[in-house]
Order: structure tokens, then C-alpha cells, then sequence
């Protein structure tokens, strides 16, 4: 196997872990990853337009339609009329939204703190470095490709 393979692998592996965590922190909010990575786009005021949400997740627009149907049937977001697009919408949170949101963010980055805490601070340093590197390269990439 080579190197980048075995990259890969370790990469793919930290993701299904990290992943894992997250879904275990959130089920006590009753929230899915993707819902609370919504919920983290929005706010109480202006909201954001769906397809700019879609946008920003990489998702297609009826995922986030699907996952934001189900925040809307949970009463923590709300839907209203693009005052500059009639055609278009925005979502934005309600007050139980920003709740859950707040309390979910809270619980998460505990959980993230405490998962990560395995490295020392130089080492933290040096993979955010690395992974900075990697994640601009794969962004490069996909530009390249989408020309």
C-alpha cells in the first residue's frame, strides 16, 4: 500500500471516529451532524437563504431542504419570504433554536476538547499546519477540476 493510501486511510478512519463522537454528543440535543451544522449557519434575525446553506454544507439543496423541514417540524427554525427574491426563502432560528443550538455548541466543543486532548500543544500546532496544507491543495484541486 502506499503512502497516500495509507493517509488516506488514517484520514478516512479519524473521520468515521470523529464522526461517531459526534453523532453520540448530539443525540442528547436530538440532532443529527448535519442538522446542528445547519443550525450553526443560521441566526435568530436575517437567516440565511437555502441554496447559500446548500452552498456552504456542500449539500445538495434537497438535502437541505429534507434537513430543514425536520429543524422546522422541531420548531427550532423558522421559513420566510427573501424580502429581495420572491421566489426565494431564508430560514432562520427561533428562540428554542438558539437554545438548542447554544447548548448543543457547548456540550460539542467539551466533547471535541476531550477527544483531541491525546496530543501535546506542539503537536496540535504542527497538524493544524499539515492539515491546513492538505485542505487548501484539495480546495485548489476541486477549482482546477470544476474549469
Amino acid at each position: 500500500m502506499t503512502i497516500a493510501k495509507q493517509q488516506y486511510r488514517m484520514l478516512h478512519d479519524i473521520y468515521v471516529l470523529l464522526d461517531d463522537g459526534d453523532h453520540r454528543v448530539l443525540a442528547a440535543f436530538d440532532l443529527t451532524p448535519s442538522q446542528y451544522a445547519v443550525l450553526l449557519l443560521l441566526d435568530i434575525h436575517e437567516g440565511s437563504r437555502l441554496t447559500t446553506v446548500s452552498d456552504r454544507l456542500l449539500l445538495a439543496r434537497s438535502t437541505i431542504t429534507r434537513i430543514v423541514d425536520q429543524l422546522e417540524k422541531a420548531g427550532l427554525v423558522r421559513r420566510n419570504s427573501d424580502p429581495n427574491d420572491r421566489r426565494a426563502q431564508r430560514v432562520s432560528l427561533t428562540e428554542k433554536g438558539e437554545a438548542r443550538r447554544k447548548a448543543a455548541q457547548e456540550a460539542h466543543d467539551q466533547s471535541v476538547e476531550r477527544r483531541l486532548s491525546t496530543l501535546e500543544s506542539a503537536e496540535h500546532e504542527q497538524l493544524c499546519d499539515l492539515l491546513a496544507k492538505l485542505r487548501q491543495s484539495l480546495r485548489d484541486q476541486l477549482e482546477t477540476n470544476t474549469r
